[in-house]
């Protein structure tokens, strides 16, 4: 890889993915490892040790990408649903270890960045991007820059006193709730067994089992209720849908998705909508991170 080159580091549910990526996107040698979820002290300490590894290699910046939302002002992880981790400083920390610059994002936020700069939202002036997995992420691009506040969009409310959210959100009716691989999950151990997961509905969905392309079609359903409502107030030229789950499900989600959202947002948004998959698949966290890490090295945060 020729020239700078950043240290990308995408936190999620159930895996820590770290890489080193060019200015272009392009990305170079990367590490996975499985995150301790249940365990602060050692999730923190996995991030240090891939960070280490790469800045070794070359690297001159650190951008994070953590499934949390983020105080603007002092760059401090307030909380996070699915992790067990609270009001920690970790871009600090990794600044004061390293002595390099580090920026800081919400997960979703710098896939939404990553999509707006080099996937599918290129070109896009404002965009939204969802990205359903372990639970659901949201990010938005407003006139041509990525807004920087929370998008907690996984914890919108799309089915009013509907089921409780999960991990450590107390809303009911989240479209996190409904709309997430781990919610996938849940509806494949209703219909086929203890055993069953996402992966399993989403293979019979696409063979044809009814009872599966019911279930896929429901979470599309409730994602497009988030989308229909977004679609009023921001009118985006396009959303974007990636994640794990998402990218899986493919057309029997987003299909499901488009004739809800038609049907909540006012016109002229309803006859304009545009749903789109996410073209950088697992990469997009990992590279958008690195672009937070690049902002930091040039002084842009």
């Amino acid at each position: 890889m020729n020239g700078a080159i950043a240290v990308g580091v995408d936190v999620g549910g159930t895996k820590i993915l770290a890489g080193v990526v060019a200015r272009d996107g392009t990305i170079g040698r990367t590490l996975e490892v499985a995150t301790p979820a249940q365990d602060s002290e050692a999730i923190l300490e996995a991030i240090d040790g891939l960070v280490s590894r790469f800045l070794a290699e070359g690297a001159t910046a650190v951008g994070l990408g953590l499934p949390m939302n983020i105080d603007e002002k002092t760059g401090v992880a307030l909380h996070a649903t699915n992790l067990a981790l609270e009001n920690v400083d970790v871009a600090g920390r990794l600044r004061d270890r390293f002595g390099v610059p580090v920026g800081i994002e919400n997960d979703a936020n710098a896939a939404a960045l990553a999509e707006w700069r080099v996937g599918a939202g290129r070109g896009a002036e404002t965009l939204v991007l969802f990205t359903l997995g372990t639970g659901v992420g949201g990010g938005i691009v407003l006139n041509g820059k990525l807004y920087r506040g929370w998008a907690e969009l996984g914890h919108v409310v799309v089915d009013a006193d509907g089921p409780p959210c999960q991990g450590r959100c107390h809303g009911r009716g989240h479209l996190e709730a409904v709309s997430s691989g781990l919610a996938a999950d849940r509806a494949a151990r209703e219909l086929f067994g203890p055993d069953a997961s996402a992966h399993l509905l989403v293979t019979r969905a696409h063979g044809g089992d009814g009872a599966a392309v019911a279930a896929v079609q429901r979470s599309g359903h409730f994602l497009g209720i988030a989308i229909g409502s977004l679609a009023n107030l921001f009118n985006p030229e396009l959303f974007i849908v990636g994640g794990g789950f998402g990218a899986a499900a493919g057309e029997l989600l987003l299909d499901a998705a488009e004739t809800t959202a038609r049907r909540e947002a006012i016109s002229p948004a309803d006859e304009q909508i545009r749903i789109v998959p996410a073209m950088l698949g697992d990469d997009a966290g990992l590279v958008g991170a690195a672009f937070v890490g690049f902002e930091a090295l040039d002084g842009e945060r």
